[in-house]
């Protein structure tokens, strides 16, 4: 199999700095959606390229768990990578990296949201992630509706 590429827009009303703050801090997301119930850091530091960190999310109403190594972090970019390393995506997809890029709104207040996933299926009976890229939708939304309410 060959690695493909799913991604998605989301337009929200945050800053594009204020949102990548945040969100970068994988810890703080647990605060600002239902959907991921905890996140633990396994090994190194918040935020830093190489770091291990434990999600449990709420994923079609099911817990699932992802562990997952932090590629790449470019705060001049609002850039967030992660590998998966571990968890129920292994079982269907040979590679799984997820990324994150947050750009001010052309035109206009707010920012665009970015999410990308490059994968690699282990076979052609996989499905294409398309249930979870509507999750990752959600959770954008709800952590805009968050910060919006910080404010």
């Amino acid at each position: 199999m060959v690695e493909e590429e799913v991604e998605v827009d989301v337009e929200i009303k945050t800053t594009a700095d204020k949102f990548y703050l945040f969100a970068r801090r994988s810890q703080n997301v647990v605060s600002a959606t239902r959907y991921i119930q905890g996140c633990d850091l396994l090994e190194g530091e918040w935020d830093k390229v190489g770091s291990i960190i434990f999600w449990k999310l709420v994923f079609d109403g099911e817990p699932r768990v992802s562990k997952d190594r932090i590629e790449t972090v470019d705060m001049e970019n609002n850039v967030i990578q992660w590998r998966v390393l571990e968890g129920p995506l292994k079982k269907e997809y040979k590679s799984f990296l997820k990324t994150v890029k947050v750009s001010p709104k052309q035109g206009g207040s707010g920012s665009v949201v970015k999410w990308n996933m490059k994968y690699e299926r282990i076979d052609e009976k996989v499905a294409h992630p398309k249930r979870l890229l509507q999750f990752f939708v959600e959770v954008i939304k709800e952590v805009d509706r968050y910060l919006l309410s910080e404010e």
